[in-house]
């Protein structure tokens, strides 16, 4: 029994770093129908400016703010200069930037930072609870994790729910012209929400490292299963994305903990799911459209 729940817990935490990860997807995707293959790459960009900091001697909470008011600047930069040519044209033209983006991204880290594995530290203990005498997979830094998500998340909520730009944001999505006709400038609400994507893609990128040794491309993994929890959950859907990355932490979490060699198939059954819900749901388990077959 103890042994589920460290499996549950570790599955729980995963899972709320692929659901911020896939809601930064999300938000790109609802906007500008744009899969932003270069995400884990911005994310990574951020966590390595902050890991320089906490090197030079500052604390680790003034490399984590920097790390989010970098992704900021960075995702507004790219919307508009590199995003901003190529939206309304082939959709094909944005997934070969976004790719190109990505390899560019990863080539300067490399440059600016170096190639090799870097030890990023953690805010909090990552030492196991004690609960009657039974050691716990749960850390003082998991949870700081799972909260700061959650917070994140709540943050993001309202302000598509109750703020003025929230609902210019949304409009956007929807439609552009129309939002145009009623005075919205849906060109600042698109680099906004680019913005907003590349903060939730900083925070994913800083919390998974914690704790950990990083490297220009340690984001990878992190960039197949945030898409596949996004397409769980449903591109268009905040809530799936929340959901599909629970779901998808939890999977394989019990496939890493219970199958034989189960951590050498972790991308194989990412993989599987992923197959699964395209043929079964192929808008996700929260679409709000239903897919035609021809």
């Amino acid at each position: 029994m103890t042994y589920f729940v460290n499996v549950t817990i570790t599955g729980l935490i995963e899972g709320t770093i692929y659901a911020a990860f896939a809601l930064a997807l999300v938000l790109i995707w609802r906007s500008t129908r744009i899969v932003n293959f270069a995400q884990g790459a911005m994310a990574a960009l951020t966590s390595f400016i902050a890991l320089s900091l906490i090197q030079g001697g500052s604390s680790y909470w003034v490399g984590f703010a920097a790390a989010l008011v970098a992704g900021f600047l960075i995702g507004a930069l790219v919307e508009r200069v590199i995003i901003r040519p190529v939206e309304g044209g082939p959709e094909l033209n944005a997934v070969i930037v976004t790719l190109g983006l990505f390899v560019a991204i990863q080539a300067l880290i490399a440059i600016l930072f170096g190639s090799s594995f870097q030890s990023f530290p953690a805010p909090f203990g990552l030492r196991g609870l004690e609960i009657g005498g039974t050691t716990i997979a749960l850390t003082p830094n998991s949870i700081f994790v799972a909260v700061a998500v959650v917070i994140t998340m709540a943050l993001l909520v309202a302000m598509f729910r109750f703020t003025r730009v929230g609902l210019a944001m949304r409009a956007s999505a929807f439609g552009q012209e129309v939002a145009r006709l009623l005075g919205v400038r849906v060109g600042r609400m698109l680099t906004l929400g680019w913005a907003l994507a590349a903060v939730v893609g900083a925070l994913s990128g800083i919390l998974i490292a914690g704790g950990e040794f990083v490297w220009p491309a340690y984001m990878d993994s992190l960039i197949i299963f945030g898409f596949v929890a996004a397409v769980l959950g449903g591109l268009d859907s905040p809530v799936g994305a929340i959901v599909g990355g629970l779901l998808l932490g939890l999977a394989l979490s019990y496939v890493s903990g219970y199958v034989e060699r189960g951590s050498a198939l972790v991308n194989v059954a990412a993989l599987v799911i992923l197959m699964v819900v395209l043929l079964v749901r192929p808008g996700g388990l929260f679409s709000s459209t239903v897919a035609r077959r021809a």
